[in-house]
């Protein structure tokens, strides 16, 4: 075995070329999408990619072409939520070919790369006595990945479905630097409030993406009998913590056991059963972020079928 002194240059690999290979992919794709979202929080447990999943659904049904990036590499759900889990994906000279969810939504996420259910994303390699979940560095090359070689297509909107944590936002910028808005998805709960400050401070600070405004799931428990309302957190009011972060408040998604049930089913609940509570938050959530971007009025076949 050669040390890395007695290797001269990169011993033919040609890294470099291959890097700048994958950085020209890379812009040749996102080029053909006309708006990159982000939706974070900071927070797991927030419900974040049922949010995700429901919006892709609105603006499908809103006669865009939608994209959906499942960007959490250990512990992908998108595919579920839109109905793909099982199909694998199809590689051919132009990259991976995307499953189609519901109204064609575009669907990446890296349970279409797992063998089975129960298997974890792992790596390991030869001098390790033990695996270890990826990372870091490991998950921003696979983000990359994800975007350059994949044949997105012409898209009018790609949303991004990050994972936890406030450090996911700024791994986006090498890969992104057009991103076009941030959503940001809180509980109404003091904990989740605090850890998703830190998430706004990040999107203003360091990414200064537009941050289009902050939505607030799990608002409020309905009961199935008499339809009455209660809170099921005592955090600070979420409209009066937008406001006090100088972000705009989009709106409550409450607690609606249809919500989870059709995540469980593959078909958003704004798609099967819109006139539900749950439903008409999302649908109206998903008119303020599209004021935002400038998209084009919804569709009067849409709105009738609301």
């Amino acid at each position: 075995m050669k040390s890395y002194r007695e290797i001269a240059g990169d011993a033919g690999s040609d890294v470099l070329g291959q890097v700048g290979a994958q950085q020209e992919r890379l812009r040749a794709r996102m080029a053909k999408i006309r708006l990159k979202v982000a939706v974070v929080s900071g927070k797991g447990g927030v419900g974040k990619s049922a949010v995700v999943a429901n919006l892709a659904a609105a603006f499908a049904k809103r006669g865009l072409k939608v994209g959906a990036l499942d960007a959490d590499i250990n512990g992908p759900s998108l595919a579920k939520m839109l109905g793909v889990r099982g199909q694998r994906l199809a590689f051919t000279a132009g990259g991976a070919q995307l499953p189609q969810g519901p109204l064609g939504i575009r669907v990446l996420s890296m349970d279409l790369l797992l063998p089975d259910d129960e298997t974890p994303v792992l790596w390991s390699g030869p001098a390790e006595g033990e695996a270890y979940f990826w990372r870091g560095a490991m998950e921003v090359t696979t983000l990359r990945e994800f975007l350059a070689d994949t044949e997105w297509g012409e898209l009018d909107l790609l949303l991004l479905d990050l994972p936890p944590g406030t450090d996911r936002i700024p791994n986006l910028l090498p890969l992104l630097p057009e991103l076009h808005g941030v959503v940001i998805v809180t509980l109404p709960s003091q904990v989740s409030q605090l850890i998703v400050t830190k998430s706004v401070t990040v999107a203003k600070e360091i990414v200064k993406a537009p941050i289009l405004g902050l939505v607030e799931n799990m608002a409020s428990h309905l009961c199935a009998r008499c339809g009455a309302e209660a809170p099921l957190f005592a955090g600070e009011d979420s409209a009066r913590m937008a406001q006090r972060l100088g972000i705009p408040f989009l709106g409550r998604v409450p607690f609606d056991p249809l919500l989870a049930r059709y995540a469980d089913e593959g078909t958003p609940v704004v798609l099967s059963s819109p006139g539900s509570p749950a439903a008409r938050a999302l649908w109206q959530i998903a008119d303020k972020i599209g004021e935002s971007l400038h998209l084009p009025a919804e569709p009067v076949e849409a709105k009738e079928s609301r």
